[in-house]
């Protein structure tokens, strides 16, 4: 049987997880909408084959759906908690933050909680202020939680594959405007959490994005080489624990650092990449994001929170120069 197909990123994801419950009874759904397909089709044909005890709709309560997941996985499960978007997720911190992130810790490794909470993140596009945020460094200033946030459908089935295998409660970020996004997926390929991905190779600056801005910023980098810029671009797709190895050792070859994100810029996870790479290598150190502004929901105000290939080319030049 061939490993490789051209696959959506969500027909990645959902292949993984169909792979993981054929794999592994422990393995559940419980959610809004997951019996029928999920919202972005991610969940598609699951309740059908695998019946609604192990895809399971839920209620309209998110307190609810997250505290459920974190009381199947200290029984022995392995779920997977559908907060629709991230938005949503913030009325269920409770349960992730003060139950399924401390609870190993707290109780000597007594209870796991290897749950995995799928929240899409990012700008949703026309969706306005509560539907677009980008709130992955709150949960990688969480300790006890892993966060991932894939770019490509490769890296959306290996990635959530190593997520359900993981004994740790995951915090899994796919962006709501990737859906769609097409390529090619082996299935043979494992994506291991924490491990970056060196997307291009370059000695003029060290590039550092995930998610969705992966792709501005790759476009960037097109720009640059046209004008006899190589740029050393690298995809973190986990960010805690993110690769200090692969990130640091460029960032000490190239002597210098950009760092893009969707997120609002202060306090973004960016500063903690810069000021790491700073501290470790002293190379001359630059971040990208969004404005500290709502997300706003006519075009022309949404797009005061993007950030655009043309700006991220700009930051490369002063940076290099």
């Amino acid at each position: 049987m061939a490993m490789k197909r051209e696959l959506s990123y969500s027909e990645a994801a959902l292949l993984a997880l169909q792979r993981e419950m054929e794999a592994d009874p422990r393995v559940v759904v419980l959610g809004e909408d997951v019996g029928r397909g999920g919202i972005f089709g991610q969940y598609k044909g699951l309740q059908q084959s695998f019946g609604p005890g192990r895809v399971i709709d839920t209620p309209i309560s998110e307190a609810a759906i997250m505290g459920a997941g974190v009381g199947m996985a200290l029984a022995g499960l392995r779920p997977v908690v559908e907060m629709r978007v991230v938005d949503f997720a913030l009325c269920g911190m409770d349960e992730l933050v003060n139950q399924a992130a401390k609870n190993r810790f707290m109780f000597g490794g007594q209870g796991r909680v290897p749950l995995v909470a799928r929240m899409p993140g990012g700008i949703w596009d026309a969706s306005a202020a509560q539907h677009s945020q980008s709130l992955e460094a709150w949960f990688a200033h969480l300790p006890g939680v892993v966060v991932v946030s894939p770019s490509t459908p490769q890296d959306n089935h290996g990635l959530l594959r190593s997520a359900l295998q993981c004994g740790d409660p995951v915090v899994y970020i796919e962006h709501k405007t990737l859906w769609g996004a097409r390529g090619e997926v082996d299935e043979s390929v494992a994506v291991p959490l924490g491990k970056a991905a060196r997307v291009r190779a370059g000695d003029a600056l060290t590039l550092v994005s995930w998610s969705r801005q992966m792709q501005a910023s790759a476009a960037a980098c097109d720009a640059l080489a046209a004008e006899g810029i190589a740029v050393d671009l690298i995809d973190l797709r986990t960010l805690w624990p993110w690769d200090r190895e692969t990130v640091l050792s460029s960032c000490a070859r190239t002597g210098r650092l950009l760092v893009v994100h969707e997120a609002v810029q202060a306090a973004g996870f960016g500063a903690e990449i810069a000021a790491s790479a700073a501290e470790a290598t002293g190379c001359r150190v630059a971040r990208l994001g969004a404005p500290r502004i709502p997300v706003g929901y006519a075009p022309v105000l949404e797009a005061q929170s993007r950030v655009g290939t043309e700006a991220i080319v700009a930051a490369a030049k002063r940076l290099a120069g």
